[in-house]
């Protein structure tokens, strides 16, 4: 992989964790024009950096929040923050299971599958349509409200239904604020993101060479500086109803997708 390769790709991972045009259908599409020669067999560890990489953007960004929350943790009461971790546990549930479970089925969805990536794309753009015409309220999430976000973030393992778009279309049509539905979105998938790679780590499945750190440096510092700028950018866009925009492309690149894969 080339430096500009990598720079390239860690900017998509960075952008599309946050903006709901979905990150991982934009890997499979990015790596479809680039050519799957630029991802070598390294590709498995370039791909855990630049997810870290999200994170550790995710934890800066909402580096006063999780202080608030560590420190009502540690007070050991059933308070806000214990409420809202609870909340946030139980929002993992679905995916994990569903990672754990269906581990083998899902990566053959990771397969240059850019129809399904493209028809994925449309049904993002269907539910960025319907959050976006909804009304604001002042409602925080519930118990029951966090399991079905949980649901929706699980569907969106699949590749080309945004993550971020599912989780706050999902929050926004229960009636939950859109301030509070972009913030739970954005929290909840850090622990994900950070068990997922240890995951990784400990299935021995990783391997490094000295060569390859130069590429891999170059993809973390981009996806990481376009991360803290697309989850900023992406919180006041939510609380401004800006989400007809992203509709709209994930309609164009899903369909341009259909027809690139069909066609093509």
């Amino acid at each position: 992989m080339e430096i500009i390769d990598a720079i390239i790709l860690g900017i998509i991972q960075g952008l599309t964790e946050f903006l709901p045009v979905s990150s991982s259908g934009h890997l499979e599409l990015g790596k479809a024009i680039l050519g799957e020669s630029k991802m070598p067999a390294e590709g498995l560890m370039f791909t855990v950096v630049v997810h870290f990489a999200t994170a550790l953007s995710t934890i800066v960004v909402f580096r006063k929040d999780i202080a608030q929350i560590l420190k009502g943790l540690f007070k050991f009461q059933w308070n806000e923050e214990a409420q809202f971790v609870s909340k946030i546990v139980l929002s993992m549930i679905p995916a994990a299971i569903v990672g754990v479970v269906f581990a083998e089925e899902l990566e053959t969805l990771f397969e240059g599958q850019i129809v399904f990536v493209g028809c994925m794309l449309v049904l993002t753009a269907i539910l960025l349509y319907l959050a976006d015409k909804a009304k604001f309220t002042n409602q925080p999430v519930t118990f029951g409200q966090a399991l079905i976000i949980g649901i929706s973030q699980a569907i969106a393992i699949l590749p080309g239904i945004s993550r971020s778009g599912a989780t706050i279309s999902t929050s926004v049509l229960l009636g939950i604020d859109k301030g509070k539905a972009a913030r739970f979105s954005f929290l909840m998938v850090v622990p994900l993101i950070l068990g997922k790679i240890a995951k990784d780590i400990l299935d021995g499945g990783l391997s490094l060479e000295t060569e390859g750190i130069g590429y891999l440096s170059a993809g973390f510092v981009a996806a990481f500086v376009a991360g803290i700028i697309a989850c900023t950018w992406m919180i006041k866009l939510v609380k401004n109803s800006k989400l007809s925009y992203f509709s709209i492309y994930c309609l164009i690149v899903g369909v341009i997708a259909i027809i690139a894969g069909l066609y093509l």
